[in-house]
């Protein structure tokens, strides 16, 4: 006997189901595959995802251990705690020299979730917004969710922006730029004279300025070039503990920017949180108070890091390494070997269970290149260096 059909097979998805699915979505491919060979049991090696193996510090987690014990489980603020915010506000205003207070500041579950938010307040159907290239896999679809265009400024043979490009692209459609700071993947850093050049365009056309920083702490002196002081009712600032602090799964991120902004970005806190948890805003109360110290230590494991990956791969026939400014990611450019990034990233896995991310889930800058996270431990590292070589030399043999 048929089972009757319990629901018509002609329903509709919203168009948002194909924004969102982007084409980042396949860049992940090989990594959870990875991931899934792992935890089967499988020897793999894991550097496709920025993830530091460093421990959340001890007193953040304690903060949150005696925050759950004293009953800290009931709602909490849309926007975040007061207490919290203004902590956020002052760390900004040292990071960037802009004076603000916590009526600029919205606490949300991560940084991509405040970048989502962000890019709901400020673009709808038929606008666009600009960036630049290289950018990570994920920014298309959360800028695009609210209908919005993103177009896309190219990169120089450094991962440079191309500021030439730049003006051109600005339309009557535009309404804001956006990029990351140090960025993901090249660790490029915009300097003063790149930003002053964004900044005027913003000017001229009253732009928006968005500027993901989450990898601001790891860059020198924990400090990263910013327009937030010069264009305060303009610039939008993305922060996060993820990175600096060895929190990526404690979803603890913030915007920062005008209050008219930050009032629309509560508003929508309000429909999709309805505040998040006070236990976690307590840890990160405790993080940002360690922000020198927990800052200097990832800054440190990076350099250390970053230097031994370079020296690992130093040599490696067709590799050729792309030291970042700051960060934990480097792109070997992996022309030289005939391969493009993506069967690169295919066959590296298959013959030596290495999984690394295709540079073309970047943007076209980088499809020649790979992106390799460095921020594990050292034995890892080495023995990940010891798998890329053997693989570069088993396809310069097969190419002989």
């Amino acid at each position: 006997m048929l089972t009757p059909a319990t629901h018509s097979t002609d329903v509709k998805f919203a168009d948002l189901v194909m924004r969102v699915s982007g084409e980042g979505a396949d860049a992940w491919r090989v990594h959870y595959e990875a991931v899934a060979a792992r935890e089967r049991g499988g020897d793999v090696i894991i550097l496709s995802v920025g993830d530091p193996d460093l421990a959340t510090p001890a007193e953040v987690t304690a903060r949150a251990v005696a925050a759950l014990h004293a009953g800290d489980t009931h709602y909490v603020p849309a926007a975040g705690r007061t207490a919290l915010r203004e902590a956020i506000a002052a760390a900004h205003a040292r990071r960037t020299g802009q004076p603000v207070g916590p009526d600029n500041v919205v606490y949300f579950s991560g940084a991509q979730n405040a970048l989502f938010v962000a890019s709901m307040c400020l673009a709808g159907p038929g606008d666009e917004v600009v960036t630049f290239e290289p950018l990570y896999p994920t920014y298309p679809a959360t800028v695009e969710v609210s209908g919005a265009r993103l177009v896309r400024a190219p990169a120089s043979p450094a991962c440079r922006p191309d500021l030439e490009a730049l003006a051109p692209l600005i339309s009557s459609r535009t309404r804001a730029i956006f990029w990351a700071t140090p960025n993901n993947p090249s660790g490029v850093i915009l300097n003063d004279a790149e930003l002053a050049c964004i900044g005027a365009l913003a000017r001229r056309h009253d732009l928006w300025l968005v500027s993901d920083e989450v990898y601001a702490g790891l860059a020198p002196d924990g400090r990263v070039p910013s327009l937030a002081a010069q264009l305060p009712e303009q610039v939008v600032t993305i922060g996060s503990l993820s990175k600096s602090h060895a929190m990526t799964g404690w979803r603890a991120g913030w915007l920062v920017g005008p209050r008219a902004l930050a009032g629309h970005a509560e508003r929508l806190a309000m429909c999709m949180l309805f505040g998040l948890p006070g236990f976690v805003q307590q840890a990160a109360l405790t993080a940002l108070e360690l922000a020198p110290q927990a800052e200097a230590r990832i800054r440190e494991y990076c350099r250390m890091r970053e230097e031994r990956f370079a020296v690992g791969v130093r040599g490696i026939s067709g590799v050729n390494a792309l030291r970042p400014e700051a960060g934990m990611f480097m792109l070997l450019d992996v022309s030289g070997t005939g391969l493009s990034g993506a069967a690169f990233v295919r066959e590296l896995y298959a013959a030596e269970a290495v999984a690394v991310m295709d540079g073309a889930a970047f943007g076209a800058a980088t499809a020649h290149c790979v992106r390799v996270c460095f921020a594990t431990d050292e034995a890892t590292l080495d023995e990940a260096c010891v798998r890329l070589r053997r693989f570069c030399a088993a396809l310069r043999r097969r190419r002989a």
